[in-house]
């Protein structure tokens, strides 16, 4: 996305709607401020906006149902960013890009999809086949798999019905809240490990809290951390690709 910038003049401020959870977000925080560090040298740090919801809310609604009003708070969020100065938008969670058109729309802003750095990542290691593992609504709604065969041309394979389950307890009990147990560890690398049987060549990590659960090493299978893959593309967006 163009030259690697040289000075803050010419960084590019991007709006994080966040807080969702914000142990995810703040590992955002983390990896924009060492990317541009480690990219720029110095005293530098990454400009942004957050706009850091509060998520029983969120959460509230999700499980309630009452996506219309989700969307509204979504917009409403993307437009106080674009406000506020920022010159693109970046959601911080991945279920929540259901709105992703809405959120784009509302700002006038280009948004960085989570998707896209989760599904170019697939595509470059050659995979055609991926399990997905997220919360209940990106595994069994189509906005985020859909996109992820639409761009990049990947098979998407999703756990059966008592892994969902699973999986998706385990993001709103324990995860969101700051829990990671060993015993959530072991039963996520078992799920990954019948993906695999099931065909996928790795698994999507579909959930911005998941790689607090998971890392490579547990791994029985390649794994693509939204976390990171999406912050690393925002931090393009601001900071200029990597030299």
């Amino acid at each position: 996305m163009g030259a690697r910038a040289e000075d803050s003049s010419e960084l590019r401020t991007i709006g994080l709607i966040g807080g969702m959870s914000w142990e995810s977000s703040a590992e955002y925080y983390r990896i924009l401020n060492e990317e541009a560090r480690e990219r720029l040298g110095g005293a530098h740090s990454c400009p942004c906006l957050l706009l850091s919801l509060d998520f029983a809310r969120v959460e509230a609604l999700q499980h309630q149902g009452r996506w219309d009003e989700l969307g509204e708070l979504m917009a409403d969020s993307a437009r106080s960013l674009a406000c506020a100065g920022a010159q693109g938008l970046a959601i911080l969670t991945n279920t929540m890009h259901k709105f992703a058109d809405e959120v784009e729309r509302a700002a006038g802003l280009p948004l960085i999809h989570i998707a896209d750095a989760a599904g170019q990542a697939a595509a470059s290691a050659g995979f055609s086949r991926v399990g997905l593992l997220g919360t209940r609504f990106t595994m069994e709604q189509d906005f985020y798999s859909a996109r992820l065969a639409e761009r990049y041309g990947l098979d998407v394979r999703i756990p059966g019905e008592k892994d969902r389950e699973l999986v998706h307890r385990v993001i709103y009990e324990e995860l969101v809240l700051g829990r990671v147990l060993e015993a959530s560890r072991r039963a996520y690398v078992e799920i990954i490990g019948r993906l695999g049987e099931a065909g996928a060549q790795g698994v999507v990590l579909g959930c911005t809290e998941i790689p607090l659960l998971v890392r490579q090493k547990d791994s029985p299978l390649p794994l693509f951390d939204t976390t990171r893959l999406h912050a690393e593309a925002i931090a393009d967006f601001c900071l200029g690709p990597r030299a």
